[in-house]
């Protein structure tokens, strides 16, 4: 892998990354932009001790332009976009209209491929390798950055989620805080190392595997399983076997297998609902552990995906239960899940 790094006409950092190491990446951004200005600020709930960020100026990002106007594409035929060159492998640039900014974090977007009408599923695996490589890149560089606590890696698919911008894009979050659902997770993990001297991530893993139904697919380095307590109508979990933190500690082993696991798991929620159905709508998570946290070394690193389809032409809704109390309600049993996930490999 190649890593160049340059700057963007508003003076925002842009990185290629290349599979070839001769690849020169040498175009200028000749964009007439005015510099960055947000808005964004942290504000923390009194009553439920978490944060809001607030960041008004995100009103006037770019909002479904047509194919010929999307600003991931590549830079050609004369129309200037956000990467000056005129192809490119991955890319990863800071967020014009950030979530957070400055002393509040960080937000990078991530370009899978230049190919406005694939998605990740449609990559090979040596593209799919190389997005685990940027993301791997971005959790180390970011680490380093005072007021970042927490990298989160993330994917947005489909109009239903609420993507924007129809280019095979994800994000990356650098927090200055320990998010909520890390908070949780770190705090299961504290009661079940004291009340029983174990690991939790590495208990669930054994317990799912030593059970069958809920696993999807296993490899010799990944596990994919339906949690017990799945939120969300089809939501697979994927572990690596050896437990580690964050992606800095996958070894070349884990690597190198990722592609392959995860491409057959998008592969497999794209033909879940059947023939003729759009593209099924998900999140991609990855869940690391924070940089300071003394629980970070129980911490185990997994990226979950879920849809809020739960069935052709349906969608879960977060309503009162789940957005007024957080308690959510799961129409489609956990093994059911796993099982139709099991079954769309042979069909």
């Amino acid at each position: 892998m190649k890593k160049t790094s340059t700057r963007l006409a508003d003076g925002r950092e842009l990185l290629y990354f290349d599979s070839r190491d001769d690849t020169v990446r040498d175009g200028v951004d000749r964009r007439p932009l005015d510099p960055v200005a947000t808005s964004a600020e942290i504000r923390r709930d009194p009553l439920l001790g978490d944060a809001v960020a607030v960041a008004s100026h995100r009103q006037g990002r770019t909002y479904h332009p047509p194919a010929d106007e999307c600003p991931l594409c590549p830079s050609r035929d004369g129309r200037l976009s956000e990467i000056p060159a005129s192809d490119y492998d991955v890319v990863v640039f800071e967020n014009r209209f950030p979530s957070l900014a400055g002393g509040s974090g960080r937000c990078e977007v991530v370009c899978f491929t230049s190919d406005h009408d694939a998605s990740f599923a449609d990559l090979d695996e040596d593209q799919a390798g190389l997005v685990l490589e940027a993301w791997t890149d971005r959790t180390a560089e970011l680490a380093e950055l005072p007021q970042v606590e927490q990298v989160f890696c993330f994917e947005n698919r489909g109009a239903e989620i609420g993507v924007t911008l129809g280019h095979p894009h994800g994000q990356i979050y650098g927090y200055p805080f320990v998010t909520p659902r890390t908070e949780l997770m770190l705090r299961s993990a504290a009661e079940h190392r004291e009340a029983t001297g174990r690991n939790l991530f590495d208990d669930i893993v054994e317990r799912e595997l030593a059970d069958g139904s809920r696993v999807v697919l296993t490899g010799d380095h990944w596990v994919a399983l339906v949690p017990y307590a799945a939120h969300w109508p089809y939501e697979v979990h994927l572990y690596p076997r050896r437990r580690v933190p964050d992606l800095r500690a996958l070894d070349d082993a884990a690597r190198t297998e990722f592609p392959q696991v995860y491409l057959e798991l998008l592969r497999r929620f794209d033909r879940i609902f059947g023939e003729g159905e759009p593209p099924t709508p998900y999140i991609a998570a990855w869940h690391q552990a924070p940089f300071n946290d003394p629980g970070r070394d129980d911490f185990g690193l997994h990226l979950e995906l879920f849809t809020i389809r739960r069935t052709s032409g349906k969608l879960k809704f977060l309503a009162g239960s789940e957005s007024g109390m957080s308690v959510f309600i799961n129409d489609v049993p956990p093994e059911t899940a796993a099982e139709r996930l099991r079954k769309v490999a042979s069909e």
